[in-house]
């Protein structure tokens, strides 16, 4: 894996082989990342990566200035992985967070952002998609403007759930935009 734009461009991250994650193809992120340029000043977000894995999306969303990048996961070594990379890269406007993202969300939000981006398992219902949807909105954890986005394999149609916007593909990987 390695980081496309920023301060840390083109710098290589090895996770260990162990970890239970699914990391977004270079293509994919490079993909979503100019569709995000074209929308935001991105040193203006503040951004909250759910389901975060190895750290990929927030590595790059910190290399490209971000006010503030919070990163959650509930897995113990994806967590330490994250937390030693952020440290090794000094990325300074990265926090990381060990937690179930459901449990998380059910709480009042101590913070909202201006992005939500959700990478969740590509086994993931509908159900769950919707429920995502709805703690966020029920708990006011993405601004007024903000935009959530969820990555999902091609199987799964999204287009039905609330507040949905549009879906960019890049080949088994897609990326569904919503304002909710």
């Amino acid at each position: 894996m390695r980081i496309i734009s920023g301060k840390l461009k083109g710098r290589r991250i090895s996770a260990p082989k162990n970890l239970p994650t699914r990391p977004t193809t270079d293509f994919a992120k490079e993909g979503l990342f100019n569709v995000i340029n074209s929308r935001f000043y991105i040193e203006d977000l503040s951004v909250l990566d759910l389901f975060g894995g190895i750290g990929s999306i927030s590595y790059e969303f910190a290399s490209r200035g971000c006010q503030k990048v919070t990163c959650v996961d509930k897995n113990h070594a994806c967590v330490k992985f994250i937390s030693e990379t952020k440290n090794q890269l000094e990325l300074d406007n990265l926090e990381v967070l060990k937690s179930d993202v459901f449990k998380l969300l059910e709480q009042k939000a101590f913070a909202s952002y201006d992005l939500i981006f959700a990478d969740p398992p590509f086994d993931f219902e509908e159900e769950s998609y919707k429920k995502l949807i709805d703690l966020i909105t029920e708990n006011e954890w993405l601004k007024e403007t903000g935009i959530l986005i969820l990555e999902h394999s091609k199987r799964m149609d999204l287009t039905q759930l609330n507040g949905y916007k549009e879906t960019k593909k890049y080949g088994n990987v897609h990326f569904s935009f919503f304002e909710v």
